[in-house]
C-alpha cells in the first residue's frame, strides 16, 4: 500500500511518501516561501549568452532565471527583449537564479501566472492509487478539490516512528541494519558519504548500506556530484559491489551513476530539481522556531484555554516574524496570539 502523509504546522508543510510502512520520500515545504518548481510565469529575454547555450531571463520581482537553448520554442533561442511565457523546471541555487523551459503554452498576462503543484499533489499524480493522510483541516479541504474525496483522508498524518524517523534526516548519520552508520557531508561542490561499518565485517556492512545510501540520498534530495567511501575493502572487493550500486539507484530517474574512480570512490550524479532538505534547513534560526512552533501548536491543541509563551534568542524571534502567515497561522488555530519573549542564547528554550 502507498500512502502520502501530510503533516501542516504554522509556516511548514511536511509531506512523506510511504510505501508499504518504509520511509520513501519526503519534502519540507514553507508555503510562503514555494522554491518555485512548476510555477508558470511571464519573463523576458535579457541577454543571450551563446557560450552558456543559454540565455538570461528577466522574471518578476527582479528574479533573473536561464533559460537552456534545448528547452527554447523550436531549440531557437529568441532574440534579446523578446517576452515569453515559462516554466521554472529547477529551482534556484547558490544565488543562481531558477532554471526555465519555454516548451509551454504561451499565455497572455504579466509576472506570475500560476503557482506549481506542492509535492503532495506530485506524489498523488506519480501514484494514483496512493491515499492521502492530512491532519489539517484547510489541507484537507485543498486536497479533496484537486483529487476527489475518496482519495484523501483526516488523520494523524505522522506517528511517533515516522516523526522520529523525519527528524533523523536532519542529522549528518544515518544508522545501518546490522550496526554502523552512514555519515553523510554535503559540501558546497559535492557530497561525501562515508560507510562506517561500526565493528562489523566490513564486506557485509558495505553491502547492507548500498540500500540505504540508495534511500538516503532520495530521502535528502541531494543533488550534484556524490562521492561514497566504502569501508575497508580492497579494489577488487569494492569492484563486486558495482552492480549492487547500479541496481540500488536504478530506480531513481535523477541518478547517474558513474562507477569507482581512481581514489577508490564510488561516483555519481544525481540532478537537481528542488533544494536539498539541507538547503532548506540551512537557515537553523528559522528552522528553530518553526520547531518551537510546531511544538507550541501540539500543547495548544491538547490544552486549548492555556496561552503560551515562546522563550527564544532573539535570531529565532526575528526569523520567525519574517516568515509571513507563521505566526498568524499560530493564532488561528489556537484561538489566540503566541507571546514572544527574548532569551540569551544560553538559556533553554521553551513553548
Amino acid at each position: 500500500m502507498i500512502e502520502i502523509r501530510l503533516a501542516r504546522s504554522p509556516g511548514e508543510r511536511r509531506v512523506a511518501l510511504v510505501k508499504h510502512g518504509v520511509l520513501t520520500g519526503y519534502r519540507l515545504e514553507r508555503p510562503a516561501r514555494p522554491d518555485g518548481v512548476g510555477d508558470i510565469l511571464q519573463g523576458r529575454i535579457l541577454a543571450v549568452a551563446p557560450a552558456l547555450a543559454g540565455a538570461f531571463v528577466a522574471l518578476p520581482e527582479g528574479v533573473t532565471g536561464f533559460l537552456p537553448e534545448s528547452e527554447a520554442p523550436e531549440r531557437r533561442l529568441p532574440p534579446e527583449g523578446t517576452r515569453l511565457t515559462l516554466r521554472v523546471i529547477r529551482a534556484a541555487q547558490g544565488g543562481k537564479g531558477p532554471r526555465l523551459s519555454a516548451r509551454t503554452p504561451q499565455l497572455p498576462g504579466e509576472g506570475l501566472l500560476a503557482r506549481g503543484p506542492d509535492q503532495a499533489l506530485r506524489w498523488a499524480a506519480q501514484h494514483p492509487a496512493a491515499r492521502v493522510v492530512v491532519d489539517d483541516a484547510a489541507e484537507q479541504a485543498r486536497l479533496v478539490a484537486a483529487l476527489g474525496r475518496e482519495r484523501v483522508v483526516r488523520g494523524q498524518a505522522f506517528d511517533e516512528a515516522l516523526e522520529a524517523e523525519v527528524e533523523q534526516l536532519e542529522s549528518p548519520e544515518a544508522a545501518l541494519p546490522g550496526g554502523g552508520r552512514l555519515i553523510i557531508s554535503p559540501l558546497p561542490a559535492l557530497t561525501a558519504v562515508d560507510v562506517d561499518s561500526g565493528g562489523a565485517e566490513p564486506m557485509a556492512a558495505n553491502k547492507a548500506a548500498i540500500p540505504e545510501f540508495a534511500r538516503q540520498i532520495r530521502l535528502r534530495d541531494l543533488a550534484g556530484p556524490i562521492l561514497l567511501d566504502l569501508a575497508g575493502l580492497s579494489p577488487k572487493q569494492r569492484a563486486r559491489l558495482e552492480a549492487p550500486l547500479r541496481a540500488a539507484l536504478a530506480g531513481d530517474g535523477l541518478a547517474q551513476p558513474l562507477g569507482f574512480g581512481p581514489l577508490g570512490l564510488f561516483e555519481l550524479r544525481r540532478a537537481r530539481i528542488h533544494p536539498p532538505l539541507h538547503e532548506v534547513l540551512a537557515d537553523r534560526a528559522l528552522a528553530r522556531g518553526l520547531a518551537l512552533l510546531r511544538r507550541a501548536a501540539r500543547e495548544a491543541s491538547a490544552a486549548p484555554h492555556r496561552r503560551l509563551a515562546l522563550h527564544a534568542p532573539r535570531a529565532v524571534l526575528e526569523a520567525l516574524r519574517a516568515l509571513p502567515g507563521a505566526l498568524e497561522e499560530y493564532a488561528a488555530s489556537a484561538g489566540h496570539a503566541l507571546a514572544l519573549r527574548e532569551a540569551s542564547a544560553e538559556e533553554v528554550t521553551d513553548a
